[in-house]
């Protein structure tokens, strides 16, 4: 077997499905957009499910952390104890997660959600609501960030993410 000379065409579209409405639900997705977008890559964002709150008013800016249920969770670092379930449900262990997750991501100059959003917009992304998950969570224009565009339909989605890589985060 040969190695082939040619090299492989550049991305020029990705769509981002989000659809999982905590921190590291959401921030995958983010930050997939805005590196594609600081590559010249078009980026489009669906929102779906409990994703949505990403591009909610109301809630955007307080997504936590799950920490029941979630098998990766570690104490006091990512290369620490693995968390009980159990200990997880304790009132106030997902607020205190996401405090020191957010620390994290201050330090990393990792902007929040709301900033994160808005800067991913201004660079050129689009973002998009699912009409399904908008009629299911009885939801109007006036409930979503200026940022999102557009509510889309399954088939409005596949008919604009046509001819680029679909990304489920």
């Amino acid at each position: 077997m040969t190695a082939s000379t040619e090299k492989p065409e550049p991305i020029k579209k990705v769509s981002i499905i989000i659809s999982k409405g905590s921190l590291d639900g959401i921030y995958p997705g983010l930050i997939m957009a805005n590196g594609a977008r600081m590559e010249g890559i078009e980026a489009n964002i669906f929102f779906t499910f409990f994703g949505l709150y990403g591009v909610l008013k109301e809630f955007q800016d307080k997504i936590k952390i799950a920490t029941v249920g979630n098998p990766a969770m570690r104490v006091p670092n990512a290369k620490g104890f693995a968390l009980p379930t159990i200990l997880g449900a304790i009132p106030g262990m997902s607020a205190f997660a996401t405090s020191m997750m957010q620390k994290e991501m201050e330090a990393l100059d990792i902007p929040p959600i709301g900033e994160f959003v808005e800067m991913i917009s201004d660079a050129g992304g689009h973002l998009y609501a699912c009409k399904a998950t908008v009629d299911m969570f009885h939801l109007n224009p006036d409930d979503f960030v200026p940022q999102m565009e557009k509510v889309l339909t399954v088939g409005d989605f596949y008919e604009m993410a046509a001819g680029g890589q679909i990304i489920f985060t």
